[in-house]
């Protein structure tokens, strides 16, 4: 059975890809996604063997879904425009399909990752996609607020609100007074899309917003921990090496 995913944030573009799955013996419908985030989820916990991937969703698109995966699937893109078709197969999509989809395409397509799996072809290897995205952020452009996911909603954070962001099972969560929200960016397009004197990156899973420090308290063996200024006074640890950086910056 080729397990496959469905991850479209309109509910019933989804429903018309399902009942197209349905009627095709060898497809078991692994679930459903309604955003770039719940995406990305969904397959890292439930590693199907192929997704059928809308390109524009909140959170996080497409793409940003792909790039961000260690292990991808086999890829088949559905969408309402065709202005991404030689990206997605630059990133070795198995099909680019515009909507309103057709029974015919979506056996075609399954038929396609029929044959890859069948002979051991696998996806495009996480590094060459690493490399893909890089090439296409050469030039990433500053960003002052950032769409987060709460709830079914997005709610768009000033970057001046935020008091980190952190890494918690490869989703970056920015993190408010009291609050944490799921974010479609990586901490590294974060570093380079944020302003650098504000942002620091404390260790390898945080990224602080010093505006937001309180303290800095002194630990074991040169380590350091970040004293946040909120209501929890929350601590953020800071790495040995980066201590260094940080005192170098600050000159404390």
């Amino acid at each position: 059975m080729i397990r496959t995913l469905i991850a479209d944030d309109e509910p019933l573009a989804r429903a018309r890809l399902r009942s197209l799955l349905e009627v095709i013996d060898d497809v078991e419908i692994a679930g459903e996604a309604e955003n770039g985030i719940e995406a990305l989820r969904a397959i890292q916990e439930q590693a199907p063997d192929l997704v059928l991937l809308d390109v524009h969703m909140p959170g996080m698109n497409g793409f940003q879904v792909l790039g961000a995966l260690t292990h991808p699937p086999h890829i088949v893109f559905a969408t309402a425009y065709d202005e991404y078709a030689i990206r997605a197969f630059e990133v070795d999509a198995i099909d680019y399909l515009l909507k309103p989809v057709s029974q015919a395409r979506v056996s075609e397509a399954v038929a396609r990752a029929r044959t890859r799996i069948e002979q051991g072809t696998p996806p495009l290897p996480a590094d060459a996609l690493r490399a893909h995205f890089d090439r296409h952020d050469e030039e990433p452009s500053r960003v002052r607020q950032i769409p987060v996911q709460n709830g079914r909603k997005i709610l768009v954070l000033p970057i001046a609100h935020i008091l980190w962001f952190g890494v918690d099972y490869r989703i970056v969560y920015a993190h408010v007074d009291g609050r944490s929200y799921m974010t479609g960016y990586t901490l590294k397009q974060l570093e380079e899309r944020l302003d650098g004197a504000q942002f620091f990156r404390a260790h390898k899973s945080a990224l602080v917003n010093l505006d937001h420090v309180r303290e800095i308290v002194p630990g074991v063996g040169g380590c350091h921990t970040l004293v946040m200024h909120d209501t929890a006074r929350t601590e953020v640890p800071l790495s040995r090496s980066q201590a260094r950086a940080l005192r170098a910056r600050l000159r404390w």
